[in-house]
């Protein structure tokens, strides 16, 4: 099994930054696809960003692309998502995912595929 922790998460202006970790533990990070999804009150959890096992091909909602960085560091077994010129439309509890596959640049956009989820983390931004 594999164990996530997000963290990072707080209250940000609009047009300002956040940056937000997800730490793996218990397996071997660079066999897992890593993604970040949100959930806002009443709405469906919906995918934010994706990135391959090496780092090396990433995918972004068209609601975050230009904005939103997705990072991994497998030396670390630490994934990120840098978010610069947030929106109050950002806010919602951030979720990071890992699904293992043995595709070197497969990615996924649907939850439901995903096998590990951290607790979540909050991010609240503010006009």
């Amino acid at each position: 099994q594999v164990q996530l922790v997000e963290s990072g998460g707080g209250s940000v202006q609009a047009g300002g930054s956040l940056r937000l970790s997800c730490a793996a533990s218990g397996r071997t990070f660079s066999d897992y696809v890593m993604a970040w999804f949100r959930q806002a009150p009443g709405k469906e959890r919906e995918f934010v960003a994706a990135i391959s096992r090496s780092g090396g091909s990433t995918t972004f909602a068209d609601s975050v692309k230009g904005r939103f960085t997705i990072l991994r560091d497998n030396v670390k077994n630490t994934g990120f998502l840098q978010m610069n010129t947030m929106k109050p439309e950002d806010t919602a509890v951030y979720y990071c995912a890992a699904k293992r596959t043995y595709g070197s640049k497969s990615l996924y956009a649907t939850a439901d595929v995903y096998d590990y989820w951290g607790q979540g983390t909050q991010v609240t931004v503010s006009s």
